[in-house]
Parts: C-alpha cells; structure tokens; sequence
C-alpha cells in the first residue's frame, strides 16, 4: 500500500485511473463519512468567511497562525498523494478528491442536497455557485461552469449505460449567470460505437437559459469489456446522517 491510509488495500492503476479498496465496514465508512464531510463543510465555510471578512489587519494575522496550527495537526497523519478512486465494499466508487463532487473537496460544489442526480435519461443538480466560484463582477466564472458540465457529463452518460471519459467538451456562454442558484441538466443524444455525443444546459435561478453545452465522451479501450463496476451514486447528505452505501438506489 503506498497511499498512506490504512483503511485502504490493493491498490492498482487502470489507464490513468488510480484506485484502492477500503478495509473497513460500511458502518464505520459511514462514520468516518459523516466526520469528514463535517470536516470539509467547515472549511468550505471557513473558505467562504476568508473571502469576504473585512476584520481588522491584527485580527487576520491572529487567525492566519491558528489556521496554521491546524493544518499542522491534520497533517500529522494524511496520505502521500491525493484521495483517487477507493472502492467500496460492491464496487462503488469514492471520488472523494473531485473537485465537483467530492465529499472531502471543500471547492466541490455537488454534494450533499446539491449533488449530482441521475434519471432515465441523464443527470441533473442544482447548486449554489457564491462567491467562491466568482469570475466577472457578481457573476460565475466561466471556467467553474465548464469544469460542472464536464462532470455532469460523465454522470448522465453513465446514467444510462454508456460510460466514456470526456474527450471534446463545448461550452455556449448565452448571458451572465449570477452567483447563487443554477440548475444544471444533461443528456445523451447518440452513441456511435465507443463514441458518446452529450448536450447539456444552465438555467440561472430565475429560469433563464445562461449556457449551452456539448461534448463527446469515448469508452476508453482498457475499459472495453472488463468488469469495471460505474455504479449509480445517489447523492449523499453526509452532515445529515444520510449516508446510502448501496449504487443501485437512485
């Protein structure tokens, strides 16, 4: 094992994927779950507050050593490189690291209530984009949008059982989109072989159309035929208890 955690084993590397098994029980995945999105929502508030205090120089100062001498003590025992994919006890995946949707990702910005949600036809979320994710003036950065869409797309081509990995993506800018809330949706329009081509929206939180995407996903070749498991991951309400361990629940 060479991640440094001892709740993870066999570790192994598929295409570009890194993934390891856990060790421990779902209960105690649960637990640890729990604690650590507790964790992660308080520093994403702590991101948040950082961003937009106006306390007094001396104040900043006080609270950039405290800040300090908490990272310190988290690191006293962490893993030697990022989190990558854990499986759970069926298979699951655990994309704890992502930056979109994961649960230990203080910048992810689909999880818990917000997270990603698959149907029949593809996936959907809405978030709740502020000033973490600011590009123009009161407005979201483009690029936040696009790194959304190219995950989104992932999830509604695995949604309906045609995985692929993100090889073109194209991002239509129609109007500003304010911070706050934006719904989110994308769909498959046709499969061609390997080759799966995407489209997807962004309404802004009064139902305006604020983006347009495209995109062409591929099932990479190492995956063509093997047992690897994309699993339907419901959203996970962590800080409320609400912990699914099972992919097939949608």
């Amino acid at each position: 094992m060479t991640n440094g955690d001892p709740s993870t084993d066999d570790d192994r590397q598929t295409g570009l994927v890194t993934y390891s098994r856990t060790l421990l029980a779902p209960a105690e995945l649960a637990r640890r779950d729990r604690a650590y999105a507790a964790l992660t929502e308080a520093v994403r508030e702590l991101c948040d507050a950082q961003l937009r205090t106006e306390v007094d120089l001396e104040e900043v100062g006080a609270v950039a050593a405290e800040v300090r001498a908490v990272t310190a003590r988290l690191l006293t025992s962490a893993r030697e490189r990022s989190f990558g994919i854990e499986l759970g006890h069926d298979g699951g995946a655990r994309e704890h690291g992502n930056a979109v949707l994961g649960l230990r990702n203080p910048f992810a910005c689909a999880v818990g209530a917000r997270a990603m949600f698959w149907d029949d036809r593809g996936a959907r979320a809405t978030l709740e984009l502020g000033a973490l994710y600011e590009g123009p003036p009161g407005c979201v950065h483009g690029g936040v949008l696009a790194l959304v869409f190219d995950q989104l797309f992932t999830e509604a081509a695995a949604a309906v059982g045609q995985v692929g990995m993100t090889a073109e993506l194209t991002v239509a800018y129609r109007r500003p989109i304010p911070l706050g809330t934006v719904t989110v949706d994308a769909w498959l329009e046709v499969v061609d072989g390997r080759k799966r081509r995407m489209h997807a929206t962004c309404h802004d939180g009064d139902g305006n159309l604020t983006a347009e995407a495209e995109a062409l996903l591929v099932l990479p070749r190492w995956l063509e035929g093997s047992d690897a498991i994309w699993p339907k991951r419901p959203p996970v309400d962590a800080l409320d208890g609400d912990v699914s361990l099972d992919p097939s629940v949608t």
